[in-house]
């Protein structure tokens, strides 16, 4: 048995992390121009390299059944949040033209790269963190092919936002895996990449406590989409995806993957789909500020009940 205590103490470095990231901005210390050059070396350099670390050896991913309903999964169970998004969306009296769009996608769109990985590599073991990256190709996915879709109007992947550097790296690192040469990528070569990716999720948890402090001056709060994001990110969606992960025929590590996931706040990409495709960015920007911070106080219960309910132990220390 554990506690949500239990589970505050194992993820709470994640939310401190992302305090001290706001607070440095509020204070000056770190300022916006400097999170373009940051962010590039972490999108670009670190965390490919932390990914690829993490998927070399990975029995788990040896199973091509396993892989490809991983990215099933993502790919689907984001389209299950954003529908109950659209559905309490219509309830609280949004329509399209008056961010309906937005918020669905918004609300229905769950955090599955900075804030969760750290939470998985606490609460698992890194076969799990190794598949979270893979299950992770079909949400980015989702959201590039269908979340724009429904954020324009119009139809179309775009796949340049798809291939990117974390995508390659887990395209490369099941290569590997799959022909059986992981393990010949041994020695100071794998050493340098390891340090090079470990600084990569606590630079970008940071990086997003300022952004949270950015949105947070920006944009005056809405108490129905406030309510409404809350009920769908933090009640429904995640029965959703602890029903998933109960009664899916799917690997342990991969409903380890979806506790987290059920867990989560918003994700922050809603906010650059709606400004780039002609949605409405305050909606989003509201919508990821308080799931982030009423996530503090759900994730614990949330994972807690699911992990009884489920059956699964997590690794608290």
């Amino acid at each position: 048995m554990i506690s949500p205590w239990d589970v505050v103490q194992s993820v709470l470095p994640v939310y401190l992390l992302i305090v001290a990231g706001a607070v440095m901005r509020w204070t000056g210390v770190m300022r916006r121009e400097h999170d373009e050059g940051v962010m590039r070396v972490v999108y670009t350099i670190m965390l490919p390299c932390y990914m690829l670390d993490k998927i070399l050896g990975s029995a788990v991913l040896k199973s091509g059944t396993v892989v490809v309903s991983s990215i099933g999964v993502g790919f689907g169970m984001i389209l299950v949040g954003i529908a109950i998004g659209a559905v309490i969306g219509r309830i609280i009296g949004l329509e399209r033209g008056t961010g309906m769009r937005t918020f669905a996608l918004a609300s229905g769109s769950q955090n599955f790269g900075f804030t969760a990985a750290p939470v998985v590599e606490i609460l698992w073991s890194t076969g799990t963190l190794a598949l979270l990256f893979v299950h992770n190709i079909g949400v980015e996915l989702a959201l590039w092919s269908v979340g724009v879709m429904i954020m324009s109007g119009e139809r179309g992947i775009r796949w340049r936002k798809i291939v990117n550097g974390p995508v390659i790296a887990v395209a490369c690192g099941l290569l590997l895996v799959s022909l059986g040469w992981d393990a010949h990528v041994t020695g100071p070569a794998r050493k340098a990449m390891s340090m090079i990716g470990v600084g990569a999720f606590p630079l970008a948890i940071f990086i997003t406590g300022c952004t949270i402090m950015d949105l947070v001056m920006a944009e005056k709060p809405t108490f129905k989409i406030i309510m409404g994001s809350s009920v769908v990110r933090l009640v429904l969606a995640p029965l959703a995806f602890l029903t998933a992960a109960k009664y899916l025929p799917i690997a342990r590590e991969l409903r380890e993957v979806l506790v987290v996931q059920a867990a989560m706040p918003a994700a922050m990409t809603p906010i650059m789909l709606a400004r780039l495709y002609g949605g409405r960015p305050a909606i989003a920007v509201q919508i990821v500020v308080f799931t982030t911070a009423l996530s503090l106080l759900s994730l614990p219960w949330i994972i807690t009940l699911g992990c009884e309910w489920i059956g699964l132990k997590p690794l608290l220390h």
